[in-house]
Parts: structure tokens; sequence; C-alpha cells
């Protein structure tokens, strides 16, 4: 069934309804609108929510943030933050492939649908204009007749009266047969022109608006089409983002989850440790002897050069630690001004970064050194003098590291004394970790132990040209032995390379080799030779291809 055949007669209806469906189509595009700029406000609402409550300092400035309670509360946060930027993604995945989409599709169905509702009407008027045509020709007909048959009656009359002259007679004859003349002509014009619209109407009826009711009825269909699937990219936008939702929600449960109770007690006694023993018995002062008392060793308000203090009838006595209020400290370097307790994790913590700092500079000289020895042996590649300020520069910051670590570890030894003497324990001196390998591989990061022993041995003398040519690689211990890493790729030798330092590994001109460790920035890559050894060998002599 169609439009063209069921509803020929309805061309009033079909405009009527078409256009209410172009109108249900733009209702929908202004609600998806309405719609994503809830989205759009709702997100921006929760990310607001969420940059009120998050922790404004850094994380590792902040005691708070070592607190399981805190951790899961920032980590429900960011789950939020997160679930606020799915809401933004639904909003312009609407914005996108429903409003923008189905407000240019309904502009092009508004054209459409004015296309052929112009060609109906300019059809309907065709067909009025032949209608009058028809009208005309049969008046005109009509007329006609009229006056040839009041001719012919006129002539006839004339011919029977005697007093008419032959003249008048012939007269009249002739004006009857001319009107009869006359009359034909518009006959057989009223009937070509009835032939001609009965034709036309024919197919206007039959064949031109059934077309274009046609269609209309697949513009209609389309339309509709069209709509159903924004309604269903309605519910599409959802699922889209329903399993990163999950993995949100998901999120908060394990932050839920990973609230410790217990852990975070002994984080509270980890970080307000202070370390100093209890205070001991207060004991008597007897005012009735005379003032030169020995003093009591265990009276906080003892001053400490041990001499007694004196208090008078108008001196009031010190409170005692526990109870006093905590006077105004200052801030100094080897944090002397916290309890022992703190005092010793500060200095542990400043010792590893300066040791981080320390072996840092050290891998910068190292990969500096070999950057000379390959400018020495190719002086194409570069000028070895320019190298000599930044070599300095390195050399200096070692020294300046190397005294800093010695000094913290002093003051880091004086504090682990002092927490020992306040807890009375029977327990040894602090015992240093074992010393480090003479030197490590360039990308060791693990070297939080040995920059106390390279500083021992800064600090006898200064690094000669001998301790400048340590080996850039070498094996660990037995005990810090690891499984021969797999390469990454394979490289070839574009020049020949003669490995005269140690840590380096000659390799002839076109040779191939297996990549085991990329470029870090400092020139050199580590490779492998099939018949056997591993070394560094220039970057800028290797075409590599990873795996």
């Amino acid at each position: 069934m169609d439009w063209g055949t069921e509803l020929w007669d309805q061309f009033e209806v079909l405009e009527r309804h078409t256009q209410w469906g172009l109108d249900l189509l733009d209702r929908y595009v202004k609600f998806v609108k309405e719609r994503t700029e809830v989205e759009q406000a709702y997100a921006k609402q929760l990310r607001s929510l969420v940059k009120k409550y998050m922790p404004k300092r850094p994380g590792k400035d902040d005691p708070e943030s070592k607190f399981s309670q805190q951790q899961s509360f920032v980590q429900i946060l960011q789950e939020v933050n997160d679930f606020a930027g799915q809401r933004e993604l639904v909003a312009e995945s609407l914005s996108v492939h429903v409003c923008l989409e189905l407000a240019k599709y309904s502009q092009e169905m508004k054209q459409e649908r004015k296309m052929h509702f112009q060609e109906g009407r300019r059809a309907q008027q065709q067909l009025e204009s032949g209608f009058k045509q028809l009208e005309n020709s049969k008046r005109k007909f009509e007329r006609d007749c009229r006056e040839a048959e009041k001719a012919a009656q006129t002539a006839e009359r004339l011919d029977q009266d005697i007093n008419a002259t032959k003249a008048d007679v012939e007269k009249a004859k002739q004006q009857a047969h001319l009107r009869s003349h006359m009359a034909e002509e518009s006959k057989n014009e009223y009937a070509a022109q009835l032939q001609r619209f009965n034709r036309d109407q024919a197919h206007f009826y039959f064949s031109q608006m059934p077309q274009i009711f046609n269609k209309l009825q697949d513009m209609d269909e389309r339309r509709a089409t069209h709509l159903g699937a924004g309604y269903r990219l309605l519910s599409e936008a959802e699922l889209q983002v329903v399993p990163i939702i999950a993995k949100c929600l998901e999120g908060m449960k394990v932050a839920a989850d990973a609230v410790d109770a217990k852990n975070d007690s002994q984080v509270l006694i980890e970080l307000h440790k202070s370390g100093f023993a209890r205070p001991g018995d207060v004991e008597f002062e007897d005012f009735s002897q005379p003032m030169n008392r020995v003093p009591s060793d265990s009276s906080l308000g003892t001053p400490s050069d041990g001499r007694p203090e004196l208090r008078g009838p108008g001196r009031s006595r010190a409170k005692r630690w526990p109870f006093g209020k905590k006077n105004k400290t200052v801030v100094t370097e080897d944090f002397s001004h916290l309890p022992p307790e703190q005092q010793r994790k500060r200095l542990q913590q400043q010792l590893e970064e300066r040791n981080r700092e320390l072996q840092k500079e050290i891998d910068q000289r190292e990969a500096l050194k070999k950057m000379k020895d390959v400018y020495e042996k190719t002086p194409q590649m570069g000028d070895p003098a320019s190298l000599e300020p930044r070599i300095t520069e390195t050399l200096n910051n070692i020294e300046r590291l190397k005294l800093e670590v010695q000094k913290y570890e002093a003051w880091l030894a004086e504090a682990e004394s002092r927490v020992l003497s306040n807890r009375g324990d029977t327990l040894g001196r602090h015992t240093r970790p074992p010393d480090p390998p003479a030197s490590a591989p360039p990308d060791s990061s693990s070297n939080s132990n040995n920059g106390s022993q390279d500083n021992k041995e800064s600090s006898e003398e200064p690094p000669s040209e001998e301790g400048q040519e340590a080996p850039i690689y070498t094996e660990f211990d037995e005990d810090f032995e690891e499984e021969p890493a797999s390469p990454i790729g394979h490289c070839v030798a574009i020049y020949h390379f003669e490995g005269s330092s140690e840590g380096t590994i000659s390799m002839a001109e076109g040779e191939d080799l297996s990549l085991m460790e990329e470029d870090k920035g400092d020139g050199w890559t580590r490779v492998r030779r099939k018949q056997g050894g591993e070394g560094y060998v220039p970057t800028s002599y290797l075409r590599v291809t990873l795996n």
C-alpha cells in the first residue's frame, strides 16, 4: 500500500502529516541538546566538587596522605572525577552524533518536502488551468449554438414573410449559415479541449500526483527511520560508557575495602613517635634543707648543664614536657629541632636523596667520559675539549654531594645513637649495609646504599685520572646475578669501532649485533656479539631495529 494509490485525494492531509514529522524531528533534536547541557552541567559540578575536596598539598608533603583512610578518599575523588569525564563523553557523543547530524538531516528533509509540494501545486495549477480552458470552450460552444439557432429562426421567419425583400432573406440565410459554421467550430474546439483535459486529468490523478505522493512517503519513511536511529543513539551513548562507569564504581568499592584501621594506627605511630624516654619519678625537694641540694636527674626542669635550679618564692616551676606548651622551634639543617625518632627518619630520607643524586652524577660522568673517548678516537664526531666544562661541573657536583652524604651520615649515626640510648636498648650500633660492587651498569637505579662507600673514598683523596677510567659495565656479585637478558632488537654496525676503554666492545663494519639496551641519552647503546661478549658502542655507529 502506498500513498499515491490510497491517499490520492488527501493532499492537505499529507502536507500536515509531513510537517508534523519534521516538527517531531526538531523537537527531539532540541530535547537531546538540552540533555547534553544537563550532562555538561552535571559533569562540571562533579569536577568542582572533586576539586573542592581534593587535598591541596602534594602527597609527599602531606602526612595525612600516609593514612589508608585519606588514600581511599582521594581514590574515591579520582573515581568521581573519572565518572564526570564519562558524563562529558556522553554529552559530546549526543551533541555530535544526534544534535548536529539530525539538525542537518532535518534541513535536508525540509528542502526535499518543499520541492515535492511545489511540484504537486504546479501540477494542480496546470490541471486547474486546463479545466478553465475547457469551461471557456464549453461556454463558447453553448453561446455559438444559441446564436446559430437564433439566426436560423430569423432566416426562416423572413423566408416566410411576404413583405420581406429577397435581399433581406438572402442576408438572413447567410447569417444563419455563418452562425451554424461558428457553432460547429466551437463544438470541435470544445471536444478537443475536453479530450485534452481528460487526458491531463488522468495523468494528474493516476501518474503525476501518485508519483509525488510516493516520493513524500519515501521521504517520510526515511525521516522516521533516521529518527529511530537517533533514539537508539541516546541509549548507545550511555552503553558505551557503562564499562568505564562500572570500573569507577568498582574502584570506589576497592577504595572502601582498602581502609585499614590497624595500619593507620601504625602509621600514626611512625609519623609522630618522638623516641624520647619516659620521664622518671619526680623526687622530693626538701626546701627545709640548704639550697645546695643535689638536683634530680630525672626532673625535666633541671638545666642541661647539671647545675641545680634555684627557685625562690617568686619563681614559678617549669611544666613537665608532656603537658607543657611547646615553644616555637627553629628549623635546622640536621633536624635537631625534631624528636630523635623523627630526626632519624628525616635524615635517612635526605641521605637517600643525596645518594640518588650522587649516583646520577656518577652515571653522567661515565657517559661523558665515554663520549670524550669516542671523540678522541673519531674527531669527526665532535671536539673532545667541548666536553671538559661539563665533565668539570659533574666532578664538582660529585665532590659536593659526597661531602653532603658524609655530613648526613654523621648526623644519622648521632641520631641513631640518641634513639638507642633513649630506648635503653642493648642492641649494638646499627651495622652498615654491604658495600656495592666496584661499579654498576649505567642503568643501575638501586644505589641507595653505595653512596656512603664512594663518599668515604672521595674524602680520602680527590678523583684521579685512574679513578675516572672505572669500568662502565661489570657483572653484579653472585648473590645479585640475574638471568641473561633477552635481546630487544638487532642492529648493524655502520662503522668500525675499537672498544679500548673498559665496558665498551669492539665491532666491525657491517657486523650484526643483538640489541640489549637502548640509548638512554648518553650516546651509548649496549649490544651483544654473536660470538660472545657484551658491551657499549656509540649509538651513531649503529642502524637499530627494535623487535
